[in-house]
């Protein structure tokens, strides 16, 4: 007997990342991609989204109509810009279809769009899909509780050279993860790096450093600097499909979910 799958819808499908989000839905036996939208203009539009992602024939055609689209899916992944998500939410919002958003970069007000909207359909909204990665949150957030100010935290990253941002937004995530550990507000003890006369380092300070070359497709450590020992929590990406495979683990999760703005912590079950 077959069993019925979570209709995925794909925004920028033609994109990097929306390529390897259309292998990974096709990949997962609980998805099936039922929708692909492209910018306006693209050279892409009409074309099978299984040929643009190199995985053969799947019946899917690019198309710049998402709003007609929302009616052939339960939800929507989102990686693209600020502006063009909060349109897109807007829409989920109004035809309650289910979204999975991983674009960084959000301002204040987008992201009290996202809560508004989430009243009205469930949307999970992380900086990072790696399992990994949120698996690593927690325990930063576990070990910064544990050390509390007896240890120095600094939080290194490193991308690749054509990264066009810094610090990246899962080293934000991991340092946030550390001042929620010891009660802090980021804001007030974040540190950006050090030049010149900086003075002795300040007590509960976190510092955020990041590195850039090569093709690093993303390294994150998070160290705990104490008198008398040391803990390194370190994350590395190998491959990007990996936060594709998670995104799509969230669309299969949030569909069974009643309104409201979850993270992948939610999706894991790992969350307190």
């Amino acid at each position: 007997m077959m069993t019925e799958t979570t209709k995925v819808g794909i925004i920028g499908a033609g994109g990097r990342m929306g390529r390897m989000l259309i292998e990974a839905v096709h990949d997962n036996p609980a998805t099936t991609l039922t929708a692909a939208i492209e910018r306006t203009g693209s050279s892409l539009l009409g074309a099978d989204a299984g040929e643009v992602a190199g995985i053969g024939k799947l019946g899917v055609s690019l198309t710049d109509n998402l709003e007609t689209a929302l009616a052939d899916i339960e939800v929507l992944i989102d990686f693209s810009l600020p502006d063009a998500t909060e349109q897109n939410v807007e829409l989920c919002a109004q035809h309650q279809v289910a979204m999975v958003i991983g674009t960084t970069g959000l301002s204040v007000e987008q992201e009290r769009k996202l809560d508004k909207a989430s009243e009205q359909m469930p949307l999970v909204y992380a900086g990072n899909y790696s399992t990994g990665v949120n698996l690593s949150l927690k325990l930063i957030e576990m070990a910064a509780k544990a050390f509390g100010e007896s240890a120095d935290i600094e939080v290194i990253e490193a991308h690749h050279k054509h990264k066009v941002d810094a610090p990246s937004g899962t080293a934000y995530m991991m340092a946030n993860a550390a001042a929620l550990g010891r009660n802090q507000n980021l804001e007030d003890v974040a540190v950006y790096g050090r030049e010149g006369q900086t003075g002795e380092r300040k007590q509960g300070s976190i510092g955020i450093h990041a590195i850039r070359g090569g093709e690093i497709i993303g390294d994150h450590t998070v160290m705990f600097i104490a008198d008398g020992e040391m803990i390194e929590i370190t994350h590395r990406a190998r491959v990007r499909m990996t936060f594709a495979a998670g995104a799509v683990r969230a669309a299969h999760w949030v569909i069974s979910q009643p309104s409201g703005r979850y993270d992948m912590q939610d999706v894991l079950g790992i969350k307190d």
